[in-house]
């Protein structure tokens, strides 16, 4: 007896009237009726609804697949392979767009709101979003955290220029600090301390004396904040620890 049209629809997740759409314009025809009159479809037309839904799924227009379809010279088989041909490039598309996605997710979780060009321009060598992970993972839970991302999610490139331009210019100046010879307790490097410190709180969130101390420590913890500084000056990591510790000393 076949299968009936609501049968195949569900089978096929189309609607009973695309069914029917398919039957009007000729395009697959059930190969039975029932006593009653009403469509029933065999196991040759499940194969065909099949070969069209695939097509239709690449983006084949609803002529174009009736001459696929119908051509006499057509071998099932090449209709399998082509479509398996297609549907392998639509995915590795489709890949390459999720993977675009991703990182686009990536950068706005870390409120880089830049192209590339412009990431490259304000950043140079420097990626913002290289400890992106790590940075939520150690430090997602606290409201500093939630407050930078906050703040630099609305930042424009013009903002991040500026915060490049100030870091820049900061680091210039402990730079020729340490070249003359300032101890950490001394008053200017404390000063630039209690300068790094308002960078932080104007930029990014609320820095405290406390939060302060704990990124000095984290300078001289971890060797790629210690490499960054000791690039800069040699010594700079553990000299802007102890200035840091000393002003917040002064503060307390």
């Amino acid at each position: 007896m076949g299968y009936s049209v609501g049968q195949v629809a569900g089978f096929a997740g189309v609607t009973v009237r695309t069914l029917h759409h398919y039957d009007e314009i000729g395009l697959l025809s059930p190969s039975g009726r029932s006593h009653a009159g009403h469509r029933r479809y065999d196991d040759a037309d499940l194969d065909r609804l099949q070969q069209i839904l695939f097509y239709r799924e690449l983006g084949f227009p609803l002529e174009e697949v009736a001459a696929l379809l119908d051509d006499p010279d057509a071998d099932p088989r090449e209709h399998l392979r082509r479509q398996h041909e297609l549907l392998t490039a639509r995915i590795a598309d489709l890949e390459r767009m999720a993977a675009a996605v991703e990182h686009a997710m990536e950068a706005k979780k870390m409120g880089i709101n830049l192209t590339p060009e412009e990431k490259f321009e304000v950043f140079g060598d420097h990626d913002p979003e290289q400890y992106a992970q790590e940075t939520e993972e150690r430090w997602g839970d606290t409201d500093a955290y939630r407050e930078s991302q906050r703040r630099t999610s609305r930042y424009t490139k013009a903002d991040w220029q500026r915060v490049q331009d100030e870091s820049a210019q900061w680091n210039a100046r402990y730079r020729d600090l340490m070249t003359d010879g300032e101890p950490p307790t001394g008053e200017r490097a404390m000063d630039l301390a209690e300068e790094h410190r308002r960078y932080m709180s104007r930029w990014f969130y609320d820095c405290t004396y406390e939060i302060h101390r704990c990124l000095g420590e984290m300078y001289v913890a971890d060797e790629r904040f210690t490499a960054y500084y000791e690039a800069l000056h040699p010594g700079m990591a553990a000299h802007l620890h102890a200035a840091i510790t000393a002003n917040a000393s002064r503060h307390a």
